[in-house]
């Protein structure tokens, strides 16, 4: 498997960690909680990531 299908699988697992934390806090604590946001801003960069990487 090439470097970049390594660092694609590994951003794709962040995401969707990230994901599920973001949509658990969010049902626990409301949307707009600072720990959703940040959860949120989180999976942001590494989206705007994975666009940046795929896009190579």
């Amino acid at each position: 498997m090439k470097i970049q299908q390594l660092i694609m699988t590994n951003l794709e697992d962040k995401i969707e960690s990230l994901r599920l934390r973001m949509i658990a806090t969010g049902e626990q604590k409301g949307l707009t909680h600072s720990e959703t946001i940040k959860y949120s801003q989180k999976l942001d960069g590494i989206l705007n990531e994975y666009s940046r990487i795929n896009a190579e």
